[in-house]
């Protein structure tokens, strides 16, 4: 402890007056948000960022407020926000909410959250590592904002899963967490849980993103779940935007970073949740719309709702919109508290934050570590115009100090003297809200689907074009073939080609099922859907679109090549193509899933097409296969099913002349080239085995997703990853 001043003199020499927030009182109208005083004019309207804070030497400590508000918490009431120290604290219990929002919005109740001793373990190869997050203790408010701040890998998403409930099943927790004096998790409704990155439906508008949300999330009649939708879209600003498509179109761009972000909290407002929690709200976003989105959260909270979230960094003007600020470094906690607390501690414990400096820059520049190559970079330099004294700090003893300072200070003693009220006695439980039924998310989904499909161009209609193309091309190749035996080789090429460049043409819809994937596996962990309604939903949406792709298709090829003018073996040509285009579907659906990287994907598709257009029997005969092909690739590729099912239904119960007197049956003439059953019969069973391969890849599917298999491939990327750079 003794090193420790001589490691902090630069931060004293460059701002010696800034080690108190009494020392030193900026003028009025000064950019310095986060020093703002709570008075009667605060408390009679929401802060924004348009307010100029002030200090003050006599701000005292409002010790019978921070008990009414502890006891307001249990009673159930509408929304306070508790002062534990001087500085940095603004009731919101008599602010008037802003305009905009809806009567529903003022009757919020917030959920005070407290984590005592917390902590989170991750299991690695069959262990469980370092904690990720270490005895941290802390506690959100309603109508506040709780920030958890640190550089990276310091555990700040890990402690916000941990809050939420949502940790991955190689978590262990350790500790407590209480919600309105209760041990327990928040159920299901009462919470809304944003991830890092925003996943969206590109071609729906904000408002239709929005009332599909509602309707898969919440029960009850449609004009409820209406008057929901338009709540979120006042109460995060998006009125403006309501009906653009999110992802833009060929004419248009998409929505900017900002506004993606604002559509994703109010995917999560629609339930009218109790608590909101939301991991990095400003990743991606400039200084401009950080600053407005953190101010409409601030609102949002003014309401009553309680936000937790993390951040990296933040200006100076954001900072001064939190009111209390959990600080990690290594999973360690540093500090809990006021904002401006967090300022006086840095300066108690000897780094105190220099004027022309932002709050958050300077506490990420005390406490992490990847600074030190920077120090060790910055020695082998020359610098014209000034040393790098400003840096020169060892990081470790100042995490050491900050971490020893806290546990001793009194805002430390504070915490766990406001935690201990708040978990004083039980509040009102927080209840789950009821969901919509299975059949209405399943036909929710399904329309949502139908609607998707028909706008994304590379599933739908570009592959409508490009399908046309083909079937023109090979239609035109191999017209007027006539039906002499001389044309039944030429006629099984042909059929041979249509059915595998179609299979291999089906790849281009690709990018539309990784992205439905992806929205998918994001519902679902917020609970929304599930494996199997997503499943038939899929599947339902599909079918119209693989049936208008097989007949239009089929009706050109056929005639165009000239087989059988009959309507029950037309009809079959279609539903075998349609079975067959599922069956591919279906294993599209299974690698995109394993991989959710589109050109991962298209490699690996392209490879199986490959491998089962060699095995499918018409470059050799299928009996002539080698043991290691037909055992068991060739029974596997859905390409050898259609086009034994598509040459039975043209040849069986035909026959061809040799001569003037004999004649051959048609099977006979077809085994020459592909080998095929003279049953009339066997046709069928071809149908059948295409059917059962489309619902055994979705079958497939469904157990992957249901056990979760995309956890076991990114551990093993990330252990390749991690052996290749040590190498």
């Amino acid at each position: 402890m003794e090193d420790t001043p001589s490691q902090s003199d630069h931060y004293r020499s460059s701002s010696s007056s800034a080690s108190s927030p009494t020392a030193a009182r900026p003028p009025q109208g000064s950019s310095f948000y986060y020093l703002r005083k709570p008075g009667p004019a605060m408390l009679r309207r929401p802060i924004s960022f348009e307010d100029s804070p002030e200090w003050g030497d006599d701000t005292e400590i409002d010790v019978n407020a921070d008990e009414l508000a502890a006891e307001s918490i249990h009673v159930g009431t509408t929304t306070v926000s508790p002062s534990l120290s001087k500085v940095n604290s603004v009731s919101v219990s008599g602010a008037s909410p802003p305009a905009g929002l809806s009567e529903a919005s003022r009757r919020i109740a917030g959920a005070s959250i407290v984590w005592r001793d917390l902590s989170v373990n991750i299991r690695e190869k069959r262990r469980y590592s370092e904690r990720v997050v270490k005895n941290s203790t802390g506690y959100a408010l309603p109508g506040t904002l709780t920030v958890i701040m640190g550089p990276a890998r310091s555990g700040k998403s890990m402690l916000l899963r941990a809050l939420a409930g949502r940790l991955p099943r190689s978590a262990r927790l350790y500790g407590e967490v209480f919600i309105n004096g209760t041990k327990s998790q928040m159920p299901y409704g009462s919470y809304g849980y944003v991830d890092r990155e925003d996943v969206l439906v590109d071609c729906l508008t904000v408002r239709e993103m929005l009332y599909y949300a509602a309707l898969l999330q919440l029960p009850g009649f449609f004009s409820e779940k209406k008057s929901a939708v338009e709540e979120a879209i006042q109460a995060m600003s998006l009125g403006d935007y309501a009906d653009k498509l999110i992802g833009g179109h060929c004419y248009m761009a998409g929505l900017p970073y900002g506004e993606r972000r604002r559509v994703s909290i109010a995917r999560e407002l629609v339930m009218r949740p109790h608590a909101l929690f939301i991991d990095e709200p400003l990743y991606h976003l400039d200084s401009v719309s950080a600053l407005l989105l953190m101010v409409t959260l601030k609102k949002i909270a003014s309401t009553g709702c309680t936000i937790v979230f993390t951040m990296y960094q933040s200006s100076t003007e954001v900072f001064g919109l939190f009111d209390r600020i959990c600080l990690l470094s290594n999973g360690n906690t540093l500090f809990f508290g006021e904002t401006l607390a967090c300022l006086q501690h840095f300066s108690n414990s000897g780094f105190p934050c220099p004027i022309m400096q932002s709050p958050s820059d300077h506490f990420l520049r005390a406490i992490n570590t990847d600074f030190d190559r920077i120090i060790a970079m910055c020695k082998t330099l020359q610098d014209d115009h000034g040393d790098f004294s400003s840096v020169n700090m060892d990081t470790a003893v100042a995490i050491r100090t900050l971490e020893a300072t806290y546990k001793s200070s009194a805002d430390s003693a504070a915490v766990e003297s406001m935690i201990g009220r708040l978990i004083e006695k039980e509040g009102p439980r927080l209840k789950s809200k009821g969901r919509a039924g299975i059949s209405t998310r399943i036909a929710v989904l399904t329309w949502r689907s139908i609607l998707v499909m028909s706008r994304k161009w590379n599933y739908f209609w570009m592959r409508l074009v490009l399908y046309l193309l083909l079937t023109l091309s090979i239609g035109t190749i191999f017209t007027n073939l006539g039906h002499s035996l001389s044309s039944v080789t030429v006629r099984v090429s042909a059929i041979f080609s249509f059915v595998s460049f179609m299979m291999l043409l089906s790849i281009s819809g690709l990018p539309a099922h990784i992205d439905e994937l992806k929205v998918h596996m994001h519902e679902e962990a917020n609970q929304h859907t599930g494996a199997l309604v997503f499943l038939l939903a899929n599947l339902f949406s599909s079918i119209p679109f693989l049936f208008l792709i097989s007949i239009s298709s089929t009706l050109v090829f056929y005639f165009l090549v000239g087989l059988r003018d009959e309507f029950s073996l037309l009809m079959y040509f279609v539903l075998s193509i349609f079975m067959c285009l599922l069956a591919n579907e279906s294993l599209m659906m299974v690698v995109a899933y394993i991989w959710l990287d589109t050109f991962k994907c298209t490699m690996t598709l392209i490879f199986l097409n490959v491998i089962m257009m060699l095995v499918a029997g018409y470059f050799r005969i299928h009996d002539a296969l080698p043991q290691l092909w037909k055992y068991p690739l060739s029974y596997l590729a859905f390409h050898t099913y259609c086009i034994q099912g598509l040459l039975e239904n043209e040849y069986v119960g035909t026959s061809f002349a040799v001569g003037e007197i004999r004649s051959i049956p048609g099977v006979m003439a077809v085994r020459g080239s592909y080998d095929i059953s003279a049953s009339e019969n066997y046709k069928w069973f071809h149908l059948l085995i295409l059917m059962i391969m489309a619902i055994g890849y979705r079958i497939i599917l469904l157990l992957l997703l249901c056990f979760n298999v995309r956890r076991w491939i990114i551990k093993c990327d990330l252990c390749w990853f991690s052996k290749s750079t040590t190498a």
